[in-house]
């Protein structure tokens, strides 16, 4: 098949490519590789008035003043240049709603153009959309990433990207991609509760891993015991950093010779992955049910990792709690007690992480993972 993969970001889709390369597919994969994370793509259409700190700053002035956003004219403007080149493709997947990331109506004319040109479209669902922002804003989950808002009002402007997605232009949107759509497939429990009784839902695939570049290192405690905490300085609310370093703190405090902590912000992807090699113990996020790719990648290199892992994800694998990953809550005290229950028993540590390396290979495979894409978009 020729595959074409459009936007990027957490890797989805470099590791499906990889799946599908390796299975005999054609692939090919644009995007912008999501800002300072970097990820790989074949074309790039990233705006280089974001990479140009005076132009940046340009860019800033003229839509404070004007309301005019120049680095999506540039976008727009890439894109276009190479529009022709997908053209013939079996299947087309986007990886949101907004994939290319230019204005709504630019958005809809680029799809017409790559709906006309090619067989099969298709639409990802693992990250903030119409759907998953629309279930979460009206309450349907006992927590999510709004929930801060939904607690505080005075933080609806860290909420500008997310609510966005509940604006009348991008509702539009979302109806045009509905209306034009083979299938829309959920990557984990957190996008799949929201779906599951959409007509144009075809199912739950688990994310894909490259286990082959993602190996497994068995870990040893000779001395302290290593934490790792990585944060996206864009995310920090919504992905509930607050939680950690208040546990953090706590844990300094009771076990200051036991522990090593280290603290990133906004570390280039290649960057991140070699900061935390050492680590036994990786905080990634608090509000959700299921694990996000970070997460999966750290457990596929035998990290114990704070995450989502709730009741909803124990029964759909049929599971026990805090087996492969630890479940996490907007709660401090919940997770200094669950820290202090995996330093005061470090086997604990490792047989967790022989558990979460089996389960990625199991379940999140990069080359089965290829063939169930490749199944769903032939079906």
């Amino acid at each position: 098949m020729k595959i074409l993969l459009i936007g990027e970001y957490s890797r989805l889709h470099n590791s499906l490519k990889e799946g599908l390369v390796i299975n005999g597919h054609e692939v090919l994969l644009v995007g912008s590789g999501d800002g300072f994370k970097n990820y790989p793509v074949d074309i790039n259409i990233s705006p280089v008035t974001k990479k140009n700190p005076f132009l940046f700053f340009l860019v800033k002035l003229i839509y404070k003043v004007l309301k005019i956003d120049i680095s999506k004219i540039e976008i727009a403007l890439r894109f276009y240049k190479v529009l022709q080149k997908f053209k013939g493709f079996d299947v087309v997947q986007l990886i949101n709603e907004t994939s290319i990331k230019t204005f709504y109506k630019t958005e809809i004319w680029f799809l017409k153009k790559i709906i006309n040109q090619n067989k099969r479209l298709f639409l990802l669902s693992c990250g903030t959309d119409y759907v998953s922002v629309k279930y979460a804003f009206d309450k349907k989950l006992r927590y999510s990433i709004l929930t801060p808002l939904h607690k505080d009002n005075t933080l609806r402007k860290h909420y500008q990207f997310i609510l966005k997605y509940l604006s009348k232009p991008n509702y539009e949107l979302h109806e045009f991609l509905y209306q034009n759509i083979h299938g829309v497939i959920a990557s984990d429990i957190d996008y799949h509760i929201p779906l599951k009784y959409n007509s144009k839902y075809l199912g739950l695939i688990p994310n894909p891993v490259n286990i082959d570049k993602l190996n497994l290192t068995p870990l040893k405690i000779t001395d302290k015991i290593n934490i790792f905490h990585g944060i996206n300085s864009q995310n920090y609310i919504k992905k509930g950093n607050s939680f950690f370093e208040i546990a953090l703190n706590e844990i300094k405090r009771k076990y200051p010779k036991k522990v090593n902590i280290v603290t990133t912000k906004d570390v280039p992807y290649a960057n991140y992955i070699k900061m935390y090699n050492d680590s036994h113990i990786i905080l990634d996020q608090v509000y959700a049910f299921d694990q996000g790719y970070n997460a999966l990648e750290a457990m596929a290199k035998g990290k114990v990792v704070f995450t989502g892992a709730e009741q909803e994800w124990l029964d759909y694998y049929n599971l026990e709690e805090d087996s492969i990953a630890i479940n996490t809550l907007p709660d401090a005290k919940k997770i200094a007690s669950k820290l202090e229950w995996l330093i005061l028993n470090p086997e604990k540590i490792i047989e967790i992480s022989k558990n979460a390396r089996k389960f990625i290979v199991k379940y999140h495979d990069y080359k089965k993972v290829a063939k169930t894409y490749v199944d769903y978009w032939q079906s």
